[in-house]
């Protein structure tokens, strides 16, 4: 374990001893421990490495070429299940591998749950994650994954749309840049062109007292709720010092 934490230090893991538990627990064997250890030391993201992300306590399926839930998005994840009553339609839009709606069901009983995003890699492990639940996945753009019956009747509609500006993708870590895919960081030139997409259509499908939910950050938040008036939604914010992150909730 001593050599396995010693590799992970120097390669700039700031918790090396609690990843070197976890890629420990991963491996099938000593030649599996040290693919691992490769892999990370290479610059994979830890949750890719062993396979699953913690996401609200529960675990997420995860792979390569995904996006990795972020601890961030669990405050949305809690406002989102404030939001569901028992029975709610709810759907986790541009969902990747299905972390919110997983998160939301998990803790709401008797929701119906969809899950929709366009990239096909990630919808892989949203089924996984979102079949203890009976969660349906749907493979397209926004809205038009969704199936005409949901028109009307979604009671929470959750959405973690890509909110980093073009032009500063090349600054986030290389764990992020390297192995995500574009689709799930790229916002366009100010990081708020998918959530203008989101508002323009969301109140033809929330359901009456519906509410959309989406993460941004404080900066972009002012953009960001203009994109929900704009589609006709009334707006407020809820932020966290804790989690790092600020939430819009759209109501019709």
């Amino acid at each position: 374990m001593a050599a396995l934490v010693e590799a992970l230090r120097a390669a700039g893991c700031v918790f090396a001893e609690e990843e070197a538990e976890l890629l420990t627990a991963a491996a099938r064997d000593e030649g599996h421990l040290a693919e691992l250890l490769a892999r990370r030391v290479a610059g994979e993201p830890l949750e890719v490495v062993v396979g699953w992300a913690e996401f609200c306590g529960l675990r997420m399926e995860v792979g390569e070429g995904v996006f990795v839930p972020r601890r961030r998005s669990e405050f949305l994840a809690q406002q989102a299940v404030a939001q569901a009553g028992p029975g709610a339609v709810v759907v986790d839009l541009c969902c990747g591998v299905g972390a919110l709606g997983a998160a939301v069901a998990s803790r709401v009983p008797g929701v119906e749950l969809h899950a929709a995003d366009i990239d096909a890699g990630a919808l892989v492990y949203a089924r996984r994650n979102v079949a203890p639940y009976g969660g349906r996945v749907h493979e397209g753009d926004l809205y038009a994954a969704l199936p005409g019956s949901l028109r009307g009747r979604v009671d929470v509609l959750v959405v973690n749309a890509p909110y980093v500006p073009t032009g500063e993708i090349a600054f986030l870590p290389a764990e992020a840049r390297d192995h995500e895919p574009p689709v799930s960081l790229d916002g366009g030139p100010d990081g708020v062109a998918v959530h203008r997409r989101v508002g323009a259509e969301a109140a033809r499908w929330l359901a009456p007292g519906g509410h959309l939910l989406i993460e941004t950050s404080a900066r972009q938040s002012p953009l960001t709720a203009s994109a929900l008036t704009s589609g006709g939604l009334a707006v407020r914010a809820v932020t966290s010092d804790e989690f790092g992150t600020t939430v819009l909730i759209g109501s019709v």
